[in-house]
């Protein structure tokens, strides 16, 4: 059995092996569409659930897809797990920009240890030494880049906000799929931000912000305050990922759009 020195080396390993079960029935199953979603969906919960249970067996576990359970809340760790974060990208081969979320949340202590998986593109970012990719040495500043900010955004259901908040910026639009694809596209530079507001919940957000906030980014809701996880309700649905020296100016952008 695999002998993990940390909880960061686990998370990554549990998001890979789901990962790799994902590529095998998306090129396996011959099926397409909602078959392929709901395949794949059960696969990785299939995979994550059960090695959970043999690797963290006295820890809670909340998931898209299982069963909540109250009992979550009065334990001291807790994995907030997506096991196909994407599913619609993930339907529509050659698509790349789905993902696997496993995260750890400990009381008193927040998000400890997270892994997003990239299945397609063969990538794991996690929160352990040398588990994120450098990020962008650009310098752009708002109102002063040689080059336009890049704004991160869903590439089929992009919020109302999106077009005053990406002129207030001067930046230009990087659709794409997947909250954990996006926030992995700042940790790696190739977008600067990404703000989301209507809807998400703690497994859309935990792991790829464990792994922001180890990369050195700003994270918040995007009144500011703190993304809290591991609370009665799993409904966290904003949030903003960004570089820091960009935080102040979107939060007060942010403050006087209607989101």
């Amino acid at each position: 059995m695999p002998d993990f020195t940390s909880d960061h080396d686990l998370a990554a390993w549990l998001a890979g092996q789901a990962g790799e079960r994902l590529l095998h029935v998306r090129a396996s199953s011959g099926l397409e569409g909602a078959e392929l979603k709901d395949a794949g969906d059960e696969a990785a919960q299939e995979v994550l659930a059960g090695l959970l249970s043999a690797f963290a067996p006295t820890d809670a576990v909340l998931s898209e897809e299982a069963a909540d359970s109250a009992a979550r809340l009065s334990v001291d760790r807790v994995w907030i797990i997506d096991p196909l974060d994407g599913t619609r990208e993930f339907s529509e081969p050659p698509r790349d920009d789905w993902a696997v979320h496993v995260a750890l949340w400990e009381r008193d202590r927040g998000l400890t240890a997270g892994a997003v998986a990239l299945p397609a593109r063969d990538q794991v970012f996690h929160t352990g030494p040398g588990g994120f990719e450098a990020r962008s040495a650009r310098t752009s500043t708002v109102g002063g880049a040689d080059e336009p900010l890049r704004l991160a955004v869903s590439r089929s259901r992009p919020p109302a906000f999106v077009t005053p908040l990406q002129e207030a910026l001067g930046a230009d639009l990087v659709p794409m799929g997947s909250a954990g694809v996006k926030v992995i596209s700042v940790v790696d530079g190739t977008t600067d931000l990404y703000v989301h507001a209507g809807g998400q919940y703690e497994w859309d957000s935990a792991a790829p912000v464990a792994v922001a906030r180890a990369a050195g980014l700003f994270t918040s809701r995007v009144d500011g305050s703190e993304l809290e996880y591991n609370r009665e309700s799993p409904y966290l649905p904003d949030l903003v990922v960004c570089r820091p020296e960009l935080a102040d100016r979107v939060l007060e952008i942010l403050s006087g759009l209607e989101l």
